[in-house]
């Protein structure tokens, strides 16, 4: 149910976009923290959402205890959650108005993809934009 074509993956990317990243954290030993760090810098408006954080920030990017509390919608949820967790994660993306789930390396759940998929998002899956983008020439 993934994405897997280029081109898809350069028009999702290719522009500064509204990015909310589930799971995001302030330890900079977390692939998180570096990936959310290289969103910032890349120039995209990031909202990172951990509960246990809300209402500090991390990169200059406002923590938020829910997807719920993004306003106004992200464009894309980055998910940094285990597999077994993904799928709240891609639901919430869905009842939020996401235009598209990106759910990191290692995190696979084709259920929630097709779900995601079903209810018109865009969906990338098993894959980093932090690698993405300069493959695919798009630093900024």
């Amino acid at each position: 149910m993934a994405i897997n074509d280029e081109d898809e993956i350069r028009a999702l990317l290719g522009q500064p976009r509204r990015i909310a990243v589930v799971g995001a954290s302030p330890n900079p030993a977390r692939p998180s923290n570096e990936v959310l760090a290289f969103l910032v810098r890349q120039g995209h408006d990031v909202i990172a959402v951990n509960p246990g954080h809300a209402g500090r920030a991390i990169h200059g990017a406002p923590v938020v205890a829910s997807l719920a509390n993004v306003e106004p919608p992200a464009e894309i949820v980055d998910i940094f959650r285990n597999s077994a967790e993904a799928g709240r994660a891609v639901d919430d993306a869905i009842v939020h108005g996401a235009k598209a789930v990106w759910l990191q390396i290692g995190v696979i759940d084709e259920a929630a993809a097709k779900r995601a998929a079903d209810a018109g998002l865009i969906v990338v899956m098993d894959r980093c934009p932090k690698v993405e983008i300069p493959r695919l020439g798009l630093l900024r």
